[in-house]
């Protein structure tokens, strides 16, 4: 799992209210992801909807476990750091994926909750090298 991994692209993007792609990076244990939603509806303050398209990030630990992908963390700024106020999402970052398959560099998972399906093509591969306590 160690490495960075994209979500090239969302079929009929489009065709849809709205949608988020994925950028993960997986180290030994840690998760570091970036989520860039677009959407055609405004479900925030004018302030925040930034024409339709906005980032957010998280951070957290992981754990495969048989066929699923367990993330739990926060939602973060773009440095990692803790986000506490602002746009969008703030707090915990919890999210578990159905691994639908999984080859040496497309990995393709199914939401836990809304059944939403993506892949992800592993864009650099690294190896974990475990720090001492």
């Amino acid at each position: 799992m160690q490495g960075v991994w994209n979500q090239d692209t969302i079929p009929n993007a489009d065709k849809l209210l709205n949608y988020t792609t994925h950028k993960f990076r997986f180290t030994c244990d840690s998760f570091y992801v970036d989520l860039v939603t677009h959407s055609k509806v405004n479900y925030y303050a004018d302030s925040c909807f930034n024409n339709g398209v906005w980032n957010e990030y998280a951070k957290g630990v992981y754990r495969v476990k048989n066929d699923s992908l367990f993330l739990g963390g926060t939602y973060t700024h773009e440095n990692y750091k803790q986000k506490i106020t602002g746009c969008y999402h703030i707090g915990r970052f919890e999210k578990t994926f159905l691994i639908k398959s999984r080859q040496d560099s497309i990995l393709s998972l199914i939401d836990a909750i809304d059944e939403k399906g993506f892949s992800l093509r592993l864009a650099t591969k690294t190896t974990c090298v475990p720090k001492e306590l």
